[in-house]
């Protein structure tokens, strides 16, 4: 069920739960519709990818955490290696001057400008959490660090529990926690294996020289620290990747043009940068070093908050506290949309122009983003035969 999904769920995070919903809930009957929808509110608290983690979190709710990983691993597999595939097909290809890639860029300033707007009306309309958003894009853009992202995010989740208003619980539904297959000692060690790798690893990657460890923290922290998922990971990897030079910048936009063609999570984006990064592992090794690591957050969040999620809903000042981190999360992403993406990407008036029509298809058009981004490539083959 799980593999079929994989290889079909064309449409991004949306269409994917409503897959999963025709799927698990209207055609199987695995879960009823209130655990469902219990599921998809607590995948969109968490961070990571949100519709991959509600598949994840079915399996787990039906067959503990084998059924979570087979429900992961059916999901995922087909589009990680269609990209590992296409890294294959694409190594030495010289990409540097190809006009279409530089429309892919621009594609991706629309992409991340248009999330940008979204997650912001959603997750900071008022102005506390603007305030929050804005301080955090302040510090993002002026302690560029891998340290940086998690103590902006501790810094908001101390902030919302302390200042924000405390929002009303929802009515929980009676008996949830008896249907989650995992103990509440498991779930309190994912905790501590979770905070553990966040904070050491960084510690580690900068005592030691191996990439493996490098590459290993860098795509687990992204998959730690983005809320929202699908086209929100893209500026954050971007800026993990690019400027170490283990995946030139033509690398990366080619791929996450790539990654718009296929089905399935737009976080296995990161099986064809373990393919095409440079240095020791890449190609099959490195691929499922960099997948492994931007999801392993996602199983271990899931494992540690699902027989504690009646009780995380019911209190006010954590809801406070996750609201806090939600706004940060709309800043970091603020100043990640200047800085790799505009900067790369924007270099004159007729990439500006490009831009625009990319947003209009977007925000105004409403069309989906694979056909924007095509919008986009032959955009810029047509400026670079022009220029």
């Amino acid at each position: 069920m799980t593999l079929r999904l994989g290889l079909t769920s064309f449409g991004g995070p949306i269409a994917h739960l409503g897959y999963f919903h025709d799927a698990y809930v209207t055609r199987r009957k695995w879960v009823d519709e209130q655990t469902y929808a219990d599921l998809v509110a607590l995948c969109q608290f968490l961070p990571g990818p949100a519709s991959s983690q509600v598949g994840i979190a079915v399996g787990m709710t039906r067959a503990g955490l084998l059924g979570g990983l087979a429900a992961w691993i059916g999901f995922t597999l087909p589009s990680a290696v269609a990209l590992v595939l296409f890294a294959y097909i694409l190594a030495g290809t010289r990409l540097q001057q190809a006009g279409w890639l530089h429309g892919l860029m621009i594609a991706a300033v629309a992409v991340v400008a248009q999330a940008v707007w979204s997650m912001a009306r959603s997750l900071a309309p008022d102005r506390p959490r603007a305030t929050i958003a804005l301080a955090a894009a302040i510090v993002a853009l002026s302690w560029q660090t891998a340290l940086s992202q998690v103590l902006v995010i501790v810094a908001a989740g101390l902030v919302g529990w302390g200042v924000l208003p405390r929002a009303k619980a929802p009515s929980l539904s009676s008996g949830e926690q008896a249907r989650i297959p995992i103990s509440r000692r498991l779930a309190i060690t994912a905790w501590v294996v979770f905070f553990g790798l966040l904070l050491a690893l960084p510690v580690l990657r900068h005592l030691t020289s191996n990439h493996a460890i490098a590459a290993f923290d860098s795509f687990f922290r992204v998959g730690a620290l983005v809320f929202g998922g699908g086209h929100v990971v893209l500026p954050l990897l971007q800026r993990e990747v690019v400027p170490p030079g283990w995946v030139t910048n033509a690398q990366f936009m080619a791929g996450y043009g790539a990654a718009q063609a296929v089905p399935g999570p737009l976080f296995t984006f990161a099986a064809y940068l373990g393919a095409v990064m440079h240095g020791t592992p890449h190609g099959w090794v490195g691929a499922v070093l960099t997948t492994v690591a931007i999801f392993a957050p996602s199983f271990l969040l899931l494992m540690g908050t699902l027989p504690f999620w009646d009780a995380f809903r019911a209190r006010t000042d954590i809801r406070a506290a996750l609201q806090g981190i939600n706004a940060a999360v709309v800043g970091i992403l603020l100043a990640a949309l200047y800085t790799p993406v505009w900067t790369s990407a924007i270099k004159g008036p007729a990439d500006v122009s490009l831009t625009i029509v990319a947003l209009g298809l977007l925000m105004l058009w409403k069309r989906p983003p694979w056909q924007v981004v095509l919008v986009a490539a032959l955009g810029g083959a047509a400026l670079a035969v022009v220029r």
